[in-house]
């Protein structure tokens, strides 16, 4: 065991980055912030996602939409409508599609949160030419898990996770 320790612990990792755009993963996915919750939850699931940059019209940043603020948005919200009544025929239970409904089926209300209304209204951005020791720190001492790089007119022209600070690791 003593040899295998030794073994991972001979040589020195070295951040093989400069900037912040050496590290940076360029043209982000980001979901507008009058999106619906529905629309982003396919967004960040279809593309693997745990977060995502919330963007206004002008595409600058103006949040973070996490998969906790949808786990914590989706606790709080869920609401059922009232169940159909007993007095309806057979044939009030069907779908437009004529599929019949069974017993004990409920129907969820439709959502129509926005996103701008659960996102972390937060952005952790660093400019492209911030030095990667300075993108280090920061992401360290605001104890996030990416930061966003904007450029000089604060649109948003990549995304740092810590998963790109690791890749970079040599």
């Amino acid at each position: 065991m003593n040899s295998t320790l030794k073994a991972m612990t001979v040589g020195r990792l070295t951040l093989n980055a400069d900037t912040a755009a050496d590290l940076m993963t360029r043209n982000p996915v980001s979901i507008s912030d009058t999106a619906s919750v529905r629309e982003a939850i396919a967004v960040l699931a279809d593309r693997g996602f745990s977060a995502a940059p919330v963007i206004d019209k002008s595409g600058r940043p103006v949040g973070v939409l996490s998969q906790s603020d949808i786990l914590i948005h989706d606790r709080e919200q869920v609401e059922y409508a009232t169940p159909v009544p007993e007095y309806y025929a057979k044939s009030d239970l069907t779908t437009e599609s004529g599929e019949t409904l069974g017993a004990g089926f409920q129907v969820e209300k439709g959502d129509s949160t926005q996103v701008k209304d659960i996102m972390t209204p937060v952005v952790f951005s660093v400019p492209p030419d911030a030095p990667t020791r300075r993108v280090v720190e920061d992401m360290v001492g605001w104890k996030v898990h990416r930061v966003f790089v904007a450029d000089e007119s604060g649109v948003l022209v990549g995304v740092i996770s810590a998963l790109d600070v690791l890749r970079r690791l040599g």
